[in-house]
């Protein structure tokens, strides 16, 4: 089933899980030759096809051509071979804001064979040793501006041997660039194969042993062949922005591969508050933006302040639901539509949207190209139309773990089980409700914390707001909201009051929050996702 590799180091390929574990693949459309580098295919050949003096990357004041990008990934690519003694199939791990030096230090690694950790910024030495240890990692590339955490886990780590500092700023002044300065622009990369693992995700939340999800060169060509140019329609005058860190598969593909492919550009900001995002839209015009919808409520906001989005053609917002008040006030004062889709690190990038001629509130549309989507019971058995089930999924991409026992959790029948409560109208569109482990059971009724949010920021008091259930001895859990006011009103129990009216007033009414507690902010990731689990530890 698999093809020929290339790595010398089998690790990954021995750590893939068995045959029979493994989601049905549906190929069809999406051939590639045995032999293919995905670094290679994102800069040799865009030059090659001619995009050379295109932008390929623009960060920390400087642009970068697609020529200017494939000659400082091949210097890269020597270093890493010759003098940091990478082997193929040894794992790398890349710790380091968005910014165009970590593309290229990603870029290189993929060259030479080397199957890639991103990692975010934030983790601390314990937390990158759960990571070092999980995927045996020899090597780690690191921006010298977050070396500390990276050195205490080097200085314990029975794996991690190597550790090279790369500059992350436009100065280009560390080890790994200075040995870069040495070496040709031309290098001869890995015959990798197609099914080769490229890079490891390891999914965000993870607790305690940290899952690891393994994608093949394939695998990241796929998501661009597949949903950035079908849904996307992305072309060599796109421009790219956003908030999702490269470290997560969402950002990797929305802020790298997809420009990348295509011989567009991408913008890379170190802080992607929405503030800088706007900054950025406006200073380059940028058309293709990836955030969520924490972030695009902000950005709404500031229109009213003058900010201008027109270059905008595409609105992406994942990471969480789109509450259909934001979708709403995002068409009536840009009169373009928001893309709402769902993706997962297991699947590696979104595999249900919208599209722009086909796009409602509260719904994240239908399978993209390639993909098939089920909403079934516990027993796999379809759920009647419009009833709450198990999302089910397959297609060109799908989970295998690394070394893992959860791999038969999340796969079963050659399905994906992503962990999401779906339900499906009459027409095939499909309904996010909450996470499996998100619903609120509430005396017997299933309640979707996203639809209680929704109707609560319908509220014109409600600036954010996070809905989760609380223990209850009578109810089992009741509906609790924690809300963030906009300026200039006050946490009373008028507010409150008003609030949990208006809730019963447009959703059912059993469905209205009976506690509801005033915040200053609510828990986020660096991509925007709302942190419910902290706010059931409050």
């Amino acid at each position: 089933m698999l093809g020929p590799t290339a790595h010398t180091d089998s690790f990954t390929r021995d750590g893939l899980p068995s045959v029979e574990q493994w989601p049905d693949f549906l190929l069809d459309g999406f051939d590639y030759p045995e032999y293919l580098n995905a670094g290679v295919e994102l800069t040799d050949a865009m030059v090659d096809k001619g995009f050379g003096d295109h932008t390929a990357l623009i960060g920390n004041g400087r642009r970068r051509t697609y020529k200017e990008l494939t000659d400082w990934t091949n210097r890269l690519a020597h270093v890493l071979v010759d003098d940091l003694g990478v082997k193929p199939g040894n794992r790398v791990l890349i710790r380091s804001a968005n910014n165009p030096a970590m593309v290229a230090c990603w870029l290189a690694a993929t060259k030479v064979g080397a199957v890639v950790v991103n990692s975010m910024p934030m983790l601390r030495a314990v937390e990158l040793a759960q990571i070092v240890d999980k995927a045996e990692i020899t090597h780690a590339l690191c921006d010298t501006r977050l070396m500390d955490e990276m050195a205490n886990c080097a200085k314990h780590s029975k794996f991690l041997k190597t550790v090279a500092g790369f500059d992350g700023t436009s100065n280009h002044d560390a080890e790994l660039d200075r040995l870069a300065l040495e070496k040709p622009v031309q290098f001869e990369a890995v015959k990798t194969g197609r099914d080769d693992v490229a890079l490891l995700g390891f999914t965000s939340g993870t607790t305690g042993d940290p899952k690891a999800t393994m994608h093949f060169h394939r695998d990241l060509l796929i998501i661009a062949d597949g949903y950035a140019k079908e849904v996307l329609r992305v072309t060599p005058e796109d421009v790219f922005v956003g908030s999702p860190p490269l470290a997560f598969t969402f950002g990797l593909g929305g802020m790298a591969i997809f420009p990348l492919r295509f011989g567009a550009a991408a913008t890379l900001l170190e802080n992607a508050s929405p503030l800088n995002i706007i900054e950025i839209i406006e200073k380059y015009n940028a058309t293709v933006c990836f955030t969520a919808p924490t972030a695009y409520r902000v950005m709404l906001a500031a229109m009213d302040d003058g900010a201008d989005f027109s270059s905008l053609r595409a609105a992406v917002s994942a990471g969480e639901t789109l509450p259909a008040p934001i979708y709403h006030e995002w068409m009536e004062k840009t009169g373009k539509t928001m893309l709402d889709g769902i993706g997962a690190t297991e699947m590696l990038h979104i595999f249900i949207t919208n599209r722009f001629e086909d796009s409602q509130p509260a719904c994240t549309g239908k399978p993209v190209s390639g993909y098939e989507a089920r909403v079934v019971d516990e027993n796999m058995n379809d759920m009647p139309v419009g009833q709450l089930g198990r999302l089910a999924v397959r297609g060109p991409t799908g989970c295998r773990y690394l070394k893992d026992k959860r791999q038969a959790t999340y796969v079963t029948d050659g399905w994906n089980i992503t962990g999401d409560s779906f339900s499906m109208d009459a027409d095939g569109y499909l309904h996010f409700a909450a996470r499996n482990d998100d619903m609120i059971i509430s005396s017997g009724y299933n309640i979707a914390g996203p639809e209680v949010e929704a109707a609560l920021l319908s509220h014109a008091a409600v600036s954010e707001c996070a809905v989760i259930g609380a223990p209850d001895e009578q109810r089992g859990m009741l509906v609790e909201a924690h809300v963030v006011l906009v300026a200039g009103f006050e946490s009373s129990e008028e507010t409150r009051k008003s609030l949990q009216d208006h809730v019963k007033a447009t959703i059912a009414p059993y469905k209205y929050p009976r506690s509801v507690k005033f915040r200053s902010t609510l828990p986020k990731t660096q991509t925007g996702k709302i942190q419910r689990f902290l706010l059931k530890e409050v």
